[in-house]
This record gives C-alpha cells, structure tokens and sequence, in this order.
C-alpha cells in the first residue's frame, strides 16, 4: 500500500455513525490529502458549531472508488479533481440528486458556471467554491454576503500566488527561471505551470468574480489575459528607480457604461495596497462609493490552504438555517444575473511603463516624445541608461487607450535608431494613503 493510499485509508476509518454528516471525496491530490487530513483533525470542533460530526465516506482517485457509490453514500461531495471532465459530469449529477457541492474548480466555473448554478437552484442546494479564488481570502463571501447590496465599482487583486511568489523573487534580483524553479521546489508552483504563469488561472478567477460582483455572466474566454514569461528582470530593476514594483493583477470594473475584465503585469507605486503583498499570497480589493476600498490578504498558493477555503465552505453547507446556513443556493445571489447586464468593453485606458533599447543620437527622447504625442500620450517619467548604441530609455506615460499605445509602439519600432522591439507593461496609478 503506497503513503497516499494509507492516508486515504486512515481519513476513511471513521464509519458514519448517528449524527454524522457523511461527505464524498472526489480527487485525493495534494488537495485532496490535504482536505481529507484537516477534515479528521478538526472534525471535534465542527461538530462543536454544526450539531453533526463530518466523516469522510468515500474518496475517488485516479486508481480506486466508484462515482455513484461515493454518491449514494453522501450528503455533500466535495470535487477537487480539476479540470473540466468529468468534474462537470460529477457535480451536476451530485447537484441534480440534491447534494451540496463544494469545489475549488476555477476553470470549471469560469467556462460552465452558469450551468452549475442553473442546476443548484433548481435542486434547492448549495455549490460553494471559496476555494476556487484567492486561497483562503473569503472575497467569495464577502461579494456575496458582507458587499450583497454595494455597488461594486471595481475588484482588483493579486488572485495567482505562484506568479506573485515568482515576481517576488525576481524583485530580489533572481531571473525568471531561477525564480519560478524555486517556486516548485518549495511547492508554490505545479510540474506543468503553464496555467499560473500565463494568467490563464487569474483569468478564469477573475471570471468569476466579475459575475458575482456585477451580475454578469462572463466566461474565460471573455476575459484579456497577459502573463509573465516575456518579463524581465531588468524591468524590476528599472521600474523601481521610478518607485514602482510589479505585479500579475486581475481587474473587473465598470468602464464607459461597459464592464472590463482582464489580467496582465501591472507596476504599482507604494502607496497602492496591493504593492506590499509578496510572496505566495492573494490580496483582493473590492472598491465602492459606499465603502470606498477594502483589501483581503491572505496565502493563495498551496495544499493546506486551500483545503481549508474548502473545509470553510463544509461547514456552511452543515449550518441549520437559523445558524446562518441556507439551503437554498448559499452564497447568497449564487446564479441570479442582473437585470441589466454590462456589455464587455475591451480598450481601456491605462498608464504604461515603457522601456526602449536605443542608439543614443540627439534629438532621439524628442522623436519618441512626438510619436506618443501624436497619439495623445505624454511622458510621465523617464530615465536613461548607458550610452552609444546601449542606451536605454525607460519611462511612464499618462494614461492612454491601450489601442492608441500599440499604434505608438508600432510607429516607434520602426524608428532608425531602435535596436529592439520596445517593451510596454501597464501601470496603476492610484495610491491610497
């Protein structure tokens, strides 16, 4: 019998007795094992909330269990397998035999929510998914909850904590491989990370967000997304000479009576709550005129953590109503599309840092100048670097439709005394202090 097995084992010892809440595992990963431990560890406590001690009746793995006997034998199941198939399959056959649901799927949800949440109302039971978004930051909660009435005016955050970990290091003056080979030897970072580091995975929680703060059905493939394998360290370095630090941020806000959503490499200056936040963790913050701003932190990339989102959500599904539970579709508003849907909009404006390796010729920062002014951007900032044929121009320009910016890149990769194509990477201007 191999270790994940033992464990799996152990975590299934506890028969379901009198009073027990039965739950059924689907996928015993790192997750998984994770959520199957913690569920055993604290089970006293639970029950010391809810009335009803949680056991773990089946688990499904990629060798062993069946499906529908997990199912026959469970109140909630738990889906942390991943992907699309056959999680889809799974959760709505549980939703549509009135189980809860709780996941941590976030390309699931981001491609096929609607339909899970379709079938969890018409059941009359929960799907709760904190996990499937920042870690154990409940901004799932607090949208659906705590904001219920606000008129959300813009989510952003740091929602990838194995991107966040990788630019950390790289601010400490790593290169981008160095940085991201650490990230998997300390476990922030999978195998194949071609999802964390090209902002599919922020994308797909962005996506999710964005539905739940504005009503809104938006789907992954709706969502711009950039991620961080072109950067470079000398960026970082460049960047900060101007007080600026770098970020991989997802965005959802209102713009031009529209809503965009997207995610791409931001510098922030340090007066911007998300600058601080280093290393593996999340932070999310929700603006609105009748809060102004708040921010969540907490870690995001990991096992443990985000089997206790999901162990979070176990216990919601277990409280009486009266205890605050519901069974009717918890979180709150779970599914329920505004009357008036925001059309997506796609060009925004945004500032730019710009960085251009060129021949040092006089006249050449005045040419640049009067390209970007014939696309209405000025220069915010700029410095220069070496001399001869390594110059470099760094600089931030006020904002500007992205549209506008390509076209100015355009025009000056064709200049004479360029030597590479320019590098643009967006900055966020507001500080709050």
């Amino acid at each position: 019998m191999s270790a994940s097995e033992a464990s799996r084992e152990s975590a299934l010892a506890g028969a379901a007795g009198a009073g027990a809440f039965s739950v059924g595992l689907l996928g015993f990963g790192t997750v998984g094992s994770a959520f199957a431990a913690l569920l055993q560890e604290r089970a006293p406590q639970i029950e010391a909330i809810t009335g009803r001690r949680p056991v773990l009746t089946g688990a499904l793995t990629r060798s062993s269990g069946s499906f529908h006997e997990i199912l026959d034998g469970a109140e909630a199941i738990v889906e942390l397998i991943g992907g699309i198939e056959p999680a889809r399959e799974y959760v709505l056959a549980a939703l549509a035999s009135g189980r809860h649901v709780i996941t941590a799927n976030k390309q699931l949800l981001s491609q096929h929510g609607e339909e899970l949440f379709d079938a969890a109302r018409r059941a009359g039971v929960q799907l709760r998914f904190e996990a499937a978004v920042a870690g154990v930051v409940p901004v799932i909660r607090v949208l659906c909850e705590s904001l219920a009435g606000a008129h959300v005016e813009r989510i952003h955050g740091i929602v990838n904590g194995t991107t966040n970990f990788v630019l950390s290091e790289m601010a400490g003056g790593s290169s981008y491989e160095q940085a991201l080979a650490e990230a998997q030897r300390r476990g922030f970072a999978e195998a194949d990370p071609s999802e964390d580091v090209s902002g599919k995975d922020a994308a797909a929680k962005m996506a999710i967000l964005a539905r739940l703060a504005f009503g809104t059905p938006v789907h992954l493939d709706q969502v711009s997304y950039e991620g961080i394998e072109h950067l470079q360290t000398d960026d970082l370095q460049y960047a900060r000479e101007l007080g600026l630090g770098l970020k991989l941020v997802g965005a959802a806000e209102r713009r031009d009576g529209g809503l965009s959503v997207r995610v791409h490499p931001a510098f922030l200056y340090s007066g911007h709550p998300l600058a601080s936040v280093n290393g593996p963790y999340n932070a999310v913050t929700v603006e609105s005129q009748a809060i102004t701003e708040i921010t969540m932190s907490g870690p995001g990339a990991g096992g443990p953590q985000t089997a206790s989102a999901v162990l979070g959500d176990l216990v919601s599904v277990m409280l009486p109503p009266a205890a605050g539970g519901d069974r009717h579709g918890a979180p709150r508003g779970l599914g329920v599309s505004s009357p008036d849907p925001l059309p997506l909009v796609e060009d925004v404006e945004s500032a730019f840092y710009i960085h251009m390796e060129v021949a040092d010729r006089p006249g050449a920062l005045a040419t640049v100048a009067q390209v970007l002014g014939e696309r209405g951007a000025s220069i915010k900032s700029v410095v220069q670097h070496g001399l001869g044929d390594n110059a470099r121009l760094v600089m931030v320009i006020h904002p500007l439709l992205e549209s506008r910016l390509r076209d100015a890149l355009l025009r000056i990769s064709e200049l004479d005394f360029l030597r590479s194509t320019p590098r643009a990477i967006r900055v966020i201007e507001e500080e709050f202090t």
